[in-house]
């Protein structure tokens, strides 16, 4: 750890929720198993559900369907059926949902430049823990 991020989290947090500021509610949403992977999907533009099926690799269909249903209602994921036979429907990021990508590029930068040292880091501590 960099000497000044020590003096910064000595010094306090850098970020707090002493109130309650409503992080809970998001980051419910961005912690679950696929919502970032769905979302990383979209991005591009509007897929349709055997698409994303297809991309999102190990999703189920109940749990696809529960995500995009879940990232509807949140404001974050548009639903649009074509009134075709059978029913086109397509899924695409709102522009909440856009604005939150810029989120989730930094934290897959994070993990990019860190996955290295957590890796040695876990290998210690199982090394000692054994």
């Amino acid at each position: 750890m960099a000497e000044a991020t020590r003096a910064e989290v000595a010094d306090g947090p850098v970020v707090s929720c002493a109130d309650e500021c409503g992080v809970r509610d998001v980051q419910d949403r961005l912690g679950d198993k696929w919502t970032v992977h769905v979302v990383v999907e979209l991005a591009p533009g509007p897929r349709r559900f055997r698409e994303l099926q297809r991309l999102v690799t190990g999703i189920s269909q109940r749990m696809l369907t529960l995500t995009l249903r879940r990232l509807e209602r949140d404001g974050l994921v548009s639903r649009t059926v074509y009134p075709t036979t059978p029913p086109q429907v397509e899924y695409a990021l709102t522009e909440t949902g856009h604005s939150m990508t810029h989120l989730i590029k930094q934290l897959i930068d994070w993990s990019l430049d860190h996955r290295a040292v957590i890796a040695r880091s876990r290998e210690e501590w199982d090394t000692r823990t054994a």
